[in-house]
């Protein structure tokens, strides 16, 4: 990176972003409280609130969102007559998944081969450290040029939807000029990304029954339906033959006209192995960032150690369903609980329960703000040009600010490229793209208020 004296700022106070990075990964913060003690997610958010305090911010505080949990809020004021910029990250997590599976302690963060490890590290405690050191360096360098609001969500990985009726029913506290969304990622390490579109969802809970109860397999299979195997006929009409996603009425043809992922790269970052196939057809950009895609979550079902001959009475399944800007999630959720229902077979009993939903976002690239940023990144990463792409995930919130602030400008960038493993087992953060990053964020502040 070229001398700066943000940049040099940034990079002296890693070793402190690494110490507190570590402390918040710490925070068993997964916002399933059936699961995971209330008490670790409270943890997270009181260590978010006073870092905020600690850095100067006024009117923290922990906000108790409809879904049950908490946000953390925080406005440092700016110069008199500055600009507003609204930064977002959240502190809930995703669950560890298999422990076993992990090198290392999915909550401890450790450092290997030049990348730190744990549970949050990039999606999306990171974001919060990245934030931080953003504002730092800036506060060690003149100050900070804009009014700056911090808003950290405590159930972003359920999809619950809290933050988002909170902002509806205090329409005020969250109004900005521009809004950065701390979490998305780069396409790649070292290639500069602000991601433009996302994809919504909808989970369905699928439950299919046949039969008053379990019967013995050798006595009545052969006639009597089996409620696993009419599930899993359902689940199958759901893929065409090439894999492609196939809901009745629903488009998934269209294309992306922006950055490409070529077949190589994405077998490598999605780890495929050896000699199996991609699924759908056109190019994988059109696939995961244009075009509907459903997702088999779960089935209930026995298991296989343990299973007795049985002809099963019920069964139940998780589907999600992710759709491109342009497709509404509320239309999208009624054809496929409609394909459900027509391509059950046997005339079994199938009820659909909606457990979650969120709308497809488009951001406006032609906005002053995607100049300040693509300024700023060229600065962050020398010899690189700021690109556009899509992401194949869905942030609730972007599309809720969007309505209560039309004028903002959006920009969602973030610490979860293809190497961070987001979601898995072995998620993990660049500590150069921290440094990188935070170093973007804050000379964007700076452009955006010269702009």
């Amino acid at each position: 990176m070229s001398s700066n004296p943000v940049a040099e700022t940034v990079a002296s106070l890693l070793p402190r972003a690494k110490a507190e990075l570590a402390e918040l990964v710490a925070f068993k913060s997964v916002a399933d409280f059936a699961q995971f003690p209330r008490s670790e997610s409270e943890g997270a958010a009181n260590w978010v609130a006073d870092a905020l305090r600690a850095e100067g911010f006024e009117d923290v505080a922990l906000l108790d969102t409809p879904d049950g949990t908490q946000s953390v809020y925080g406005f440092l004021p700016g110069p008199e007559g500055a600009k507003t910029v609204l930064l977002y990250a959240h502190y809930d997590v995703q669950p560890p998944l298999d422990e076993a599976g992990w090198t290392t302690p999915p909550f401890e963060l450790t450092e290997r081969d030049g990348r730190w490890y744990g549970r949050g590290s990039a999606d999306c405690k990171g974001g919060v450290i990245m934030h931080l050191l953003a504002l730092r360096a800036l506060k060690a360098n003149g100050g900070v040029p804009v009014n700056v609001k911090v808003i950290a969500e405590g159930s972003e990985e359920q999809g619950t939807g809290g933050l988002e009726r909170y902002a509806e029913q205090h329409p005020e506290l969250l109004r900005a000029d521009a809004i950065v969304i701390g979490d998305a990622g780069n396409f790649r390490v070292g290639l500069p990304t602000v991601t433009t579109t996302l994809r919504g969802m909808t989970l369905l809970r699928v439950q299919v029954d046949t039969l008053a109860g379990n019967l013995h397999s050798g006595q009545f299979g052969g006639a009597a339906p089996d409620a696993l195997g009419a599930l899993i006929r359902v689940l199958d009409s759901l893929r065409a033959e090439d894999g492609s996603t196939t809901v009745d009425g629903l488009d998934s043809g269209a294309r992306w006209d922006g950055l490409e992922y070529t077949e190589e790269q994405f077998r490598k970052d999605a780890r495929v192995l050896d000699g199996v196939g991609l699924i759908g057809d056109g190019s994988v950009a059109d696939r995961i960032w244009a075009r509907p895609a459903v997702t088999v979550l779960g089935i209930d079902c026995p298991p296989v150690v343990g299973a007795t001959p049985s002809v099963q009475a019920g069964a139940r399944a998780l589907i999600s369903l992710r759709v491109p800007p342009g497709v509404d999630a509320a239309e999208a959720t009624k054809l496929l609980q409609a394909h459900i229902e027509a391509h059950t077979p046997w005339g079994a009993r199938v009820t659909t329960e909606q457990i979650g939903q969120g709308q497809a976002f488009r951001a406006d690239t032609s906005s002053p703000a995607y100049q300040a940023m693509a300024d700023a990144m060229a600065v962050a990463y020398p010899g690189e040009t700021m690109s556009y792409a899509g992401q194949g995930g869905s942030i609730p919130l972007c599309n809720t600010l969007a309505g209560l602030y039309p004028q903002a400008e959006i920009l969602l960038i973030g610490l979860s490229e293809p190497e961070a493993q987001i979601h898995a087992v072995n998620e993990s953060v660049s500590p150069q793209e921290l440094e990188r990053l935070s170093v973007a964020e804050a000379l964007f502040l700076t452009n955006y208020a010269a702009g």
